[in-house]
């Protein structure tokens, strides 16, 4: 590496490691350097400014990682090079403004675990957590290795990829004998990114998740959002903020069924295959601090080290292995078994760090044996009182045990030394992790639309435009794409097909993709076209061809209404050829709904339509294609 460039390096760690040194005084220099004695020298690349902003951003040094991934913006002419750089940019100026809004979270305790199955440990319900493949999960990925889906539950708030691999946030909710069509969130919950681990409070008021493609400063950040009771929908979530987000991964946030703590997971400070699962004191009004992008105290803070303070520990597990009992009585005695067993190990692991403590304080000189000393009175006090706790524990064990001899119940031993013996971590440190056990593939019988070629909205080689701007009557929404001063020629849709433009009383061209006459149809298709390159679409509404605000659309379209379905039914084992799908479509220009009763019969439900003879001129058209079985249904749709 040549002299000027290695010391243009060593001097970024150090910055990394310092509170607010002025990378971009050492680009000039450089820059004025390179100019002054010529190429023999080389100047830092685009790609190794960018690579230097990663790795300064990644030691919460935002600001000057902030002005080295503008270096690469302007080190570069490639455009997708430099679409890159401005999002690293993008990323470091989240994170200096999110350093204006911290928490200082009380970390009761962490510990690490394999990113295989550290999901085991959380405070959820034996066997929620399923395997991928399964019914909602096609497939797996980092981080995520299964789905949370408890036995009792009725509605479900899953994970999953979409055609384009993009994991998106769904819901499913079983009725009577099947589970619903899974549905998209919202859009405000959808980005170009994925959205993992959506867990749902116990009160169903918030829903916390993790996304790579909302505002973060990096990786997985993790989100909030609460339930809006007017517009019965999902809000706007917000980051949850530093240092619960970092520029690493953070996922899997829940808060404990007794309300103590807050649980989330990180892979800050480990390696690929490990992350750490961080266990703080619940806090329902955080106090919000502002700090400067000082890299050591903010690095202190993004740590969440245990606080040092035994009281704060109350020797109880996160996860209570008691509540796997088959009643109650096995549950109290289970739970006081596991208390004894639980004090005697942090006595024993408590004792060890004592004496050992001793052992260094008897070698040290006079100078760290005063260090030293307060430490071990505490550690001392500590143990004492844990010992307090175990005879206490011990008394009261001993007490249910009579109480049960003498009300002739009998608990099962076998089942209680199964319960007792699963793994447990973190005791030397006064607090338990135990783990659960991973529950079987479920058999679900998810409806499931059938998916085949959208008429109505496509993505081309060559994107086109439409041959007619004006909109249907009645609600429509559309994708709005871009505006421009000049007319956009075909090469600007990117593949995007139909696009309609409207020209407005300024006189630019306002271009917008696809009809929809629903706000599920419309978002299932929003993630397509960010991924086609228009990152900043968005959806609108139409009512009778004029603007309408999206929630009063929304409103609209829940409104009570009669509508209509098709239901046809299929004889054999139910399965439609690729040919009747076709015409299936071509004649509805609407997604199929399969159904399998509770006697094994295969329907298809076709709509919903509004206008009953619009529906029943459709089921005509499909009894005269080859479909005599069409029918016509009406509901009403609240």
């Amino acid at each position: 590496m040549p002299a000027l460039l290695g010391l243009v390096f060593c001097v970024g760690n150090v910055i990394s490691g310092s509170a607010r040194n002025n990378f971009s005084i050492i680009l000039r220099d450089l820059r004025d350097t390179t100019d002054t004695i010529g190429p023999m020298v080389p100047q830092l690349s685009a790609a190794q400014l960018f690579a230097k902003g990663d790795s300064l951003r990644k030691e919460y040094c935002f600001e000057s990682a902030l002005e080295a991934y503008e270096a690469a913006v302007d080190a570069t002419s490639d455009s997708l090079e430099r679409q890159k750089y401005e999002d690293g940019a993008m990323l470091a100026q989240n994170g200096l403004n999110m350093l204006g809004f911290c928490n200082k979270p009380v970390v009761i305790a962490r510990e690490k675990f394999s990113l295989e199955d550290f999901f085991l440990y959380y405070p959820l319900p034996d066997r929620s957590w399923r395997p991928v493949p399964n019914a909602l999960d096609s497939v797996g990925g980092s981080p995520v290795r299964a789905t949370w889906i408890p036995e009792e539950e009725r509605a479900l708030y899953y994970s999953a990829p979409d055609a384009d691999g993009i994991r998106n946030l769904y819901r499913t909710q079983f009725a009577d004998t099947v589970w619903t069509a899974p549905e998209l969130l919202g859009e405000q919950l959808t980005s170009s990114g994925n959205e993992i681990f959506p867990m749902l409070s116990p009160d169903g008021q918030s829903l916390y998740f993790a996304s790579d493609g909302l505002y973060g400063m990096g990786g997985y950040d993790l989100y909030v959002s609460r339930w809006n009771k007017e517009q019965r929908e999902w809000d706007t979530p917000m980051n949850l903020g530093f240092p619960y987000s970092s520029p690493y991964d953070d996922f899997l946030f829940v808060n404990s069924p007794d309300g103590k703590y807050s649980i989330f997971a990180s892979n800050r400070e480990c390696g690929p295959d490990s992350v750490y699962v961080y266990v703080l004191e619940y806090d329902s009004m955080p106090v919000r601090y502002s700090f400067a992008d000082a890299g050591d105290e903010i690095r202190a803070l993004a740590s969440l080290a245990p606080a040092a303070d035994a009281a704060r520990v109350d020797n109880r597990e996160v996860v209570s292995k008691a509540d796997e009992a088959e009643d109650e009585l096995q549950r109290q005695y289970v739970s006081r078994v596991l208390e004894v067993r639980r004090l005697r190990d942090s006595i024993y692991l408590r004792g060890q760090r004592v004496d050992a403590a001793r052992d260094v304080f008897a070698a040290a000189g006079d100078a760290k044996r005063q260090e030293m000393a307060e430490s071990i009175i505490n550690m001392e006090e500590s143990l004492v009182s844990l010992e307090d706790s175990l005879n206490v524990a011990v008394k009261l064990l001993g007490k249910l045990e009579m109480d049960i001899i003498m009300s002739g119940k009998a608990i099962n031993p076998d089942k209680v030394q199964e319960i007792a013996d699963r793994e447990m971590k973190g005791a030397d440190n006064g607090f338990a992790f135990s783990a659960h056990r991973m529950g079987s593939v479920p058999e679900m019988n998810v409806l499931e639309p059938v998916r085949a070629f959208d008429y109505s909205f496509m993505i081309l080689p060559e994107g086109r435009f439409a041959e007619d701007n004006t909109l249907p009557s009645g609600l429509v929404y559309q994708i709005q794409l871009f505006s421009s001063s000049k007319q956009a020629t075909v090469d600007k849709l990117k593949g995007v097909s139909p696009v309609f433009w409207r020209r407005s009383a300024s006189l630019k061209f306002t271009y917008y993709a696809g009809l929809f006459r629903s706000y599920k149809d419309v978002l299932s298709n929003l993630n397509k076209v960010k991924k086609a390159g228009f990152k900043n679409a968005f959806i609108v509404a139409f009512n009778d061809g004029k603007l309408i605000n999206v929630s009063a659309a929304r409103k609209l379209e829940k409104t009570d209404v009669n509508t209509y379905n098709i239901r046809i039914s299929i004889g054999g084992d139910g399965s439609l050829s690729d040919s009747a799908k076709t015409v299936l479509l071509s004649i509805t220009g609407k997604e199929l709904a399969r159904n399998v009763g509770a006697d094994g019969e295969v329907t298809y439900v076709v709509g919903p339509y509004r206008d009953r003879s619009e529906a029943t001129a459709t089921a005509t058209a499909l009894r005269a294609n080859g479909f005599p079985s069409a029918t016509v249904e009406e509901s009403v749709r609240k």
